[in-house]
């Protein structure tokens, strides 16, 4: 049978360190002995070596220094900590010690970043009590820094989905869009849109609905690079981007994604729940903006016309596709006809030099398509048929 470890005794509970600085062994015997009950002690008898503690016992709480002393005198030590490139030892609560109580010195060990002024008269239970008052302190700031770390968590990051925020996905697009115009580098922005968002919540609800759009945005952003960027831009839309990247990479992404979503689809109380999406895409490479917003709002526009010719598409499903005429130039028309009877195995001059003349057609054709002509193969089997 398992139980719960006793609490270890009061006597086994680590102490907090407080470091004394001070030339006069009878001061920091006499200080010693007044806070030893309550902390760790640890004497150094001159600024140098009080520094040297402070650098490198992180267990360190609060420093007590005294003003005059041989080597770094107490105003250079504090001074060295409140500028110190370490966070922890530039915010380590500092007690000034002296004989001298006139208020010039008070006033100088203040603005020098003392946290409290003693003389070595004060008694016991007043030190023990500034010392508390010390270190309430800090806890209390580094509770402050904690809590502003969460809130700058939840001000840059879309609470139901985990991507960027808008405003935050702006600046750091911002930085991006300004390093590509001065290097003459690459940008690209997708933004896609969760087709059925407003439909499923209307079938299942906001909750469900808002949980898949974060395993949407879960999933896209597992796929990204560490230097792309993702932000939730509108309801059910988000906006990627990518630095470095050019149109025809961020297509591909784009297609990959799109396929991938297509199929997706969640089961959820014997309802499937799909999850189609329309995609925009704006690139430096290939549009000419003057900011990132205004190449953001180009990638949206385009969304907003592929989802308009998708509705048109469902709505009017026996029209042909505009990538598919009815009817070919009668040019074309002749030249099909041309290779459809050739001979399979022979061509002859006249249907081998309509296939050189289509070339640029077909070229054109593949560049609309996004779609890559292995050319080398076609004017190698033109070749060949020549000889």
């Amino acid at each position: 049978m398992s139980s719960t470890p006793p609490a270890p005794p009061p006597s086994q509970i680590p102490k907090q360190r407080v470091l004394l600085v001070d030339d006069s062994k009878i001061v920091r015997t006499t200080i010693g002995r007044l806070i030893r009950k309550s902390f760790d002690v640890r004497e150094e008898m001159n600024g140098e070596a009080g520094w040297q503690a402070i650098s490198t016992d992180p267990s360190i709480m609060v420093v007590f220094s005294d003003i005059q002393m041989p080597v770094m005198d107490g105003f250079a030590l504090l001074e060295r900590i409140r500028q110190s490139e370490d966070s922890r030892i530039r915010g380590l609560p500092v007690i000034m010690i002296s004989g001298n109580e006139d208020d010039a010195t008070k006033a100088r060990a203040r603005a020098a970043g003392a946290n409290d002024f003693i003389t070595k008269t004060t008694d016991g239970t007043e030190i023990l009590s500034r010392i508390d008052n010390l270190l309430h302190l800090v806890e209390a700031k580094q509770q402050l820094v904690v809590n502003k770390e969460a809130v700058d968590q939840t001000a840059t990051r879309d609470p139901v989905t985990g991507a960027f925020t808008s405003h935050y996905l702006v600046t750091e697009g911002g930085k991006h869009f300004s390093h590509a115009r001065r290097h003459g580098g690459l940008l690209s922005v997708l933004v896609f849109r969760m087709d059925s968002y407003e439909e499923i919540t209307g079938k299942v609800g906001k909750t469900v609905a808002d949980q898949l759009l974060a395993r949407v945005a879960k999933l896209v952003m597992g796929t990204l690079r560490a230097d792309d960027s993702m932000g939730r831009t509108a309801e059910s839309t988000f906006t990627v981007i990518f630095p470095g990247s050019s149109s025809q990479q961020a297509l591909t992404f784009a297609r990959r994604m799109h396929e991938q979503l297509e199929k997706a689809q969640v089961t959820y109380r014997d309802q499937v729940l799909k999850v189609p999406t329309s995609i925009g895409l704006a690139a430096l490479d290939v549009d000419t903006v003057a900011s990132i917003e205004e190449l953001m709002k180009m990638a949206q526009q385009r969304l907003h016309d592929a989802a308009a010719r998708k509705a048109q598409r469902a709505a009017t499903p026996d029209e042909p596709s505009p990538l598919k005429p009815v009817t070919l130039p009668s040019d074309i028309d002749r030249a099909v006809q041309v290779l459809e009877h050739a001979d399979a195995q022979q061509l002859g001059d006249a249907s081998s030099e309509v296939l050189r003349r289509m070339l640029p057609f077909l070229l054109a054709v593949c560049r609309r398509l996004n779609v890559e002509l292995p050319l080398d193969k076609i004017t190698q089997a033109l070749r060949n048929h020549k000889k």
